[in-house]
């Protein structure tokens, strides 16, 4: 288990038990200032029907706000700053959050009481799980290691780099350093999933490209920096794995029914499934319902084409409605990829990309996606300049990601697979 994870689990089991001891504190609270009896029926404690459950269910609820804040995403470098605001805004959430759930439906005389249950709540949570917090953070930077920082200036530097998951890499570039061979060192770079930033040059700073990570540091070009916030890829992620798990769910008969239609179209299994460069810049399976004859690319991989003889003819249907994509729920389930995102490529077809679009490894900083920008734009891409046509839209979403983009794409997807312009 990396120093990574070990970090994380243990802010988890401290809010874990911070928040039970704050339920604990809370219904003490109410039973000494409201002389409740917190076994009888008329208990102004809890709900009378329900006593236990919330100690289970207020804890658990207070880590998915926790998680959903993006709390837990970076365990290094934390501000103090910074974790006091997340945190008091967490608890104003969870206090809400329990207030509706659970508090409302006490019986009590006097509503007063609905109004400082609700402070006394907040005020616990955020004063109790703070400290808490304050505390791991300040043992964790005095006795974790943090993460090394590396600078490199060429690719033999490269070559004999070690670092750890999460250490930051800055690339100083020789004078002698062209473009495209920046390019291949940030490539390099990324399966090693390190923090990348390169020593900007004067435009970069007149355009706004360099940024300054610390008051006391030299300006850096980020290149593994997201355009969302934490919190907006945690709840990105959460979407994704619910939205996921729905639609599987809700059609399995569907999902059923594509495995006979695709296993009795040819010989072949009904599901296929092919490598594809992602996330990091690692290779991964993506799933699909096979849509061709098997054996279609024994030999060099090939792009399909409107009259392709290799797509069955049940094929053809389900790409035109893009239900040859469904098992691709399962990839984003497991963290393959999301439902938003550029389309992941084949490395064969990447190293042509690469000859007239050097830059296509930037979009390594995300998740492939089952749809994004440069698809619904440029379609499936039947050849290279497509390909590139797609990455450059691609680029384009990369630099402007934020939750509201993604909701507005995911309707132009849902027109998209209605009209059944797919092939």
């Amino acid at each position: 288990m990396t120093q990574r994870r070990k970090i994380q689990l243990a802010y988890i089991a401290i809010d874990f038990l911070t928040a039970e001891l704050v339920w604990l504190a809370f219904l003490l609270f109410r039973w000494l200032v409201y002389e409740g009896k917190v076994f009888s029926v008329d208990t102004v404690l809890i709900p009378a029907f329900d006593f236990y459950r919330p100690l289970i269910i207020y804890p658990i609820g207070c880590l998915v706000i926790y998680y959903l804040s993006g709390y837990y995403l970076r365990v290094h470098h934390k501000r103090l700053t910074h974790e006091l605001m997340t945190t008091f805004i967490s608890s104003v959430v969870i206090a809400l959050g329990a207030f509706f759930i659970i508090i409302i439906d006490d019986q009590v005389e006097n509503y007063h009481r609905y109004v400082a249950s609700l402070a006394v709540l907040w005020l616990l949570q955020f004063s109790i799980s703070y400290v808490f917090r304050l505390a791991l953070t300040l043992i964790i930077r005095r006795h974790a290691t943090p993460p090394a920082t590396f600078t490199v200036h060429s690719e033999q530097d490269v070559a004999a780099l070690r670092p750890n998951k999460g250490d930051r890499v800055i690339i100083d570039p020789l004078p002698s350093l062209d473009e495209n061979a920046l390019y291949r060192l940030i490539r390099q770079l990324y399966p090693m999933d390190v923090e990348i930033a390169v020593v900007p040059k004067l435009y970069d700073m007149l355009t706004g490209a360099a940024k300054i990570p610390e008051i006391d540091a030299n300006p850096l070009v980020l290149i593994t920096e997201h355009k969302m916030t934490d919190s907006e890829l945690c709840i990105k992620r959460a979407f994704d794995i619910v939205a996921a798990s729905v639609t599987i769910i809700v059609l399995s008969p569907l999902y059923v029914l594509l495995w006979i239609l695709a296993y009795s179209s040819s010989k072949g299994p009904a599901f296929y499934s092919q490598q594809r460069i992602g996330l990091h810049g690692k290779p991964f399976a993506i799933y699909k319902f096979r849509t061709m004859v098997q054996h279609a690319e024994d030999d060099v991989p090939q792009l399909s084409a409107d009259d392709d003889p290799r797509i069955t003819r049940v094929g053809h249907f389900m790409r035109r409605y893009r239900l040859d994509e469904l098992p691709q729920m399962w990839n984003i389930i497991k963290g393959d990829m999301s439902i938003v995102g550029p389309r992941p490529e084949r490395e064969f077809f990447i190293r042509q990309i690469v000859e007239q679009a050097p830059y296509y490894c930037l979009l390594y900083k995300i998740r492939p996606g089952m749809t994004s920008w440069g698809p619904i734009r440029v379609g499936y891409t039947d050849t290279l300049q497509k390909m590139i046509d797609r990455l450059n839209y691609d680029i384009v979403y990369m630099e402007n990601m934020s939750l509201r983009l993604d909701i507005k794409i995911l309707f132009y997807t849902i027109g998209v697979i209605l009209d059944g312009k797919g092939k």
